[in-house]
């Protein structure tokens, strides 16, 4: 199993505080950690650790902040040659949770602002090689876009993470998306408290994508194009820190879509990875290795999703 992934690489910096500031007010009992994130990483390490060959396309900076990136894909054997060093600063991310586990993230690009759609056309070799790309929003619109492209022209399946949910990407074209609740409203321009399963729906319809949203602890609602089922969170040994859930969530789906589990049974056991996940502070810690979680579900017979014909994605 080889999957490419394509998004952010950065260091978070993460100050724990009693409660959330509200604009203008000043928080003083912070605690801080400083440790590497960025959703690309955290997904490629989190499907490394899980037993796939993994490939990263991401951009660092040439600073401390890149070397800590190298010596952790070099530890966790994440393939890092379609990682571009840039001139700009390594991303850095912002991130405070309170005391219920909640957090708020601020991002500043720094070199991931520099990639071109010449690095993705570069990275075309090692998507046509793989069983699937894994794309989050970390990276420019332009260049996201033109990683779908060359996917969808060799053939490679894309799941895609619209998070953050920008504009200008054609998300229509995934065959695999993977919002939470905000960011499927947001995709479909929709109030933020629309009931999930139309959002859930009106994804599918637009996209005829399988559409796993992610629900938090209320779990997850899977769209195959047919029905809508929820599929329960199971509860975690604790709450510690849930910022990087989503990762561990998007990393087990697309490790066991790849090995041919249903869509069901993949959501099931990414559901698991990222209870898992929000028992360990910081992200990397919370990473599941194979012997924490369930068994992986069998493969079924005909694993979803087949490769669906999106001219729009085609060049003329």
């Amino acid at each position: 199993m080889h999957i490419a992934v394509a998004g952010g690489f950065g260091i978070g910096m993460t100050m724990r505080v009693s409660a959330l500031p509200k604009p203008g007010e000043t928080i003083g009992d912070g605690m801080l950690s400083i440790g590497p994130g960025g959703k690309g990483s955290n997904q490629a390490v989190g499907m490394a650790r899980l037993g796939a060959t993994v490939s990263l396309f991401s951009a660092i900076g040439s600073d401390a902040g890149g070397d800590d990136g190298i010596r952790l894909w070099d530890a966790e054997g994440v393939d890092h040659s379609g990682v571009k060093r840039g001139t700009a600063a390594t991303m850095t991310g912002f991130i405070l949770v309170d005391r219920s586990a909640e957090n708020s993230i601020a991002i500043a690009p720094g070199a991931l602002d520099e990639l071109v759609e010449a690095d993705a056309d570069r990275f075309g070799t090692t998507i046509a090689e793989s069983d699937l790309l894994v794309i989050s929003l970390e990276l420019p619109a332009a260049v996201a876009t033109r990683l779908m492209l060359v996917a969808r022209q060799a053939g490679v399946r894309v799941l895609l993470n619209p998070a953050p949910a920008i504009g200008g990407v054609p998300w229509q074209s995934a065959d695999i998306l993977t919002p939470n609740r905000g960011e499927a409203a947001t995709l479909l321009g929709l109030p933020a408290d629309t009931e999930p399963s139309v959002l859930a729906a009106r994804l599918a319809e637009a996209s005829g994508a399988l559409v796993v949203m992610t629900l938090g602890a209320d779990g997850v609602l899977v769209h195959d194009g047919a029905s809508v089922r929820h599929i329960p969170a199971p509860a975690p040994r604790a709450v510690v820190d849930t910022t990087g859930a989503g990762d561990a969530f998007t990393a087990a789906l697309a490790v066991a879509l790849c090995s041919g589990s249903s869509a069901h049974d993949a959501a099931a056991w990414a559901a698991a990875a990222g209870a898992h996940s929000v028992a360990y502070r910081e992200v990397i810690p919370g990473l599941a290795r194979l012997h924490d979680l369930p068994p992986l579900p069998p493969p079924e017979t005909r694993p979803y999703p087949e490769i669906p014909s999106h001219p729009e994605t085609r060049e003329s």
